[in-house]
Order: C-alpha cells, then structure tokens, then sequence
C-alpha cells in the first residue's frame, strides 16, 4: 500500500507550483519527494523515538495548524483524516491555510473493501470476546468513506480534480503470496475500481470571485484584423 500511495504522490505534486507545501503524518511516506516548492514541511502531531524516523520540520496537531489563512499552496494528508479525532475540523483548518487555488491531497481506508470487511470483522470479535485479540488494521478512529469524503469537500468550496483507488490484494503475510496475488490489481482496476483497500484525492480549493492573474498580453485588447467594407458612391448616369 505504501508502495502505491508514493507512487500516486509523486505523479501528483511533481507539477503543483507555488512556494509552501506541507505533509501531515505519515512520515513513512515521502509525499513532498517529488514536488520543486522551496519551502516543503513534515509536521507530526508528537515527536518519533531518537531512530525511529524523519525528524518533523514542526509539531502540529491537524485540527490547529500554526500557519496564517491562505498561505500554503499545498497539503497533503496520508491518512491523517481517519487518524484524527476530528476529521471534519481537520479538513476545514486545511481550507483555511490554503491559497485559492491551492490543492489538498488524501489518502484513506476504504471500509467498503475487503480490507475494511476485515477490520469490521476484527473489532466485532474484540467487543464479543471482552478485548481479546487485535485490529486487523491499525485502530484508527473510523474509516472515512470517498463519498462521504466528497462531500466533505464540496461543503468546503473544494474541486475533485482526480480520485483513484487501488491495493485489491488481499492482506497477505509473505512477498510469495503477494506475489500470486499480484493478477487481483489490473482485474480489480478493471472491473471492480471502487473496491480498492485505499483511496487517493486530491480537491482544488475555490474561491467565488478570484481568479488567477494572466500575462498582460493577454489581457490587451487584440486589434481587429478583418477588412471593413466601405461604401462606394455610384455614379449618375445621364
């Protein structure tokens, strides 16, 4: 999975332009890799163990980030929604620290997949059996489903500008068995797409009444290059 969401993120930011971007979470991933803004930070909601990975640029919470209104051109949050305790929030404080124009990238669990049936299935027997066992899945706060996801975006003036989901293997152990299921993910692309143990998104914030600037050539009033018919003054015939 985590293999599939790099490669989504660096299509995806490789030609996002502007001077600010940020990543939430999920230092595992490098999501900014790919991208050429000057200015790119990993923020983490509490420091990792001395070795244990990246040291963050700053310590946030998503629900509070430390940056004034619309001044980042990009964010992106690998599962850092479902990992929140307020999501909504999380995704609205995203809103407010971007530019118009500005672009969000998620990525999520899909409950409606077999790795969602699964954790379903494991948090079941945990409440029956008094505790016993684990999560299939790490124990997130809940799952965010894409289309409730979108319309979480569409509240906030977002834009879809491109929604992806893959990972239809099931969640084998070892890299043989993965292996045997490498066929599941051209077929499920194929034939079940919005199955995929993960989704990738990425929403265009709008504003109403901005637009971006052009170049003042294009602006310029083009002079008229058709010909004017002028009238000719017959003459009297005596």
């Amino acid at each position: 999975m985590l293999g599939w969401e790099q490669t989504r993120f660096d299509e995806a930011v490789a030609d996002v332009f502007g001077y600010h971007s940020l990543q939430l979470g999920m230092p595992l991933l490098e999501g900014l890799r790919a991208n050429r803004m000057p200015h790119r930070w990993l923020a983490l909601d509490e420091a990792p163990a001395p070795g244990e990975g990246p040291v963050p640029d700053l310590l946030s919470h998503a629900v509070a980030l430390p940056f004034p209104d619309n001044s980042l051109d990009l964010v992106l949050l690998p599962h850092a929604l479902e990992l929140s305790h307020d999501p909504h929030t999380a995704l609205r404080e995203v809103a407010r620290v971007l530019v118009p124009e500005g672009r969000v990238v998620i990525t999520g669990l899909n409950p409606a997949s077999l790795w969602g049936l699964r954790q379903r299935r494991s948090r079941l027997y945990r409440r029956l059996s008094g505790g016993r066992g684990r999560s299939f899945l790490p124990d997130v706060n809940e799952f965010i489903g894409y289309w409730r996801l979108r319309d979480w975006l569409r509240l906030l003036n977002f834009e879809m500008d491109d929604a992806q989901f893959g990972c239809y293997r099931p969640a084998v152990r070892t890299e043989q068995w993965l292996e045997k299921f490498a066929w599941m993910d051209p077929v499920g692309e194929r034939c079940w797409p919005i199955l995929g143990a993960a989704y990738f998104v990425v929403g265009i914030k709008r504003v109403h009444g901005v637009r971006l600037l052009e170049p003042a050539w294009r602006g310029s009033p083009q002079r008229a290059t058709a010909t004017m018919p002028i009238a000719r003054r017959t003459e009297k015939k005596h």
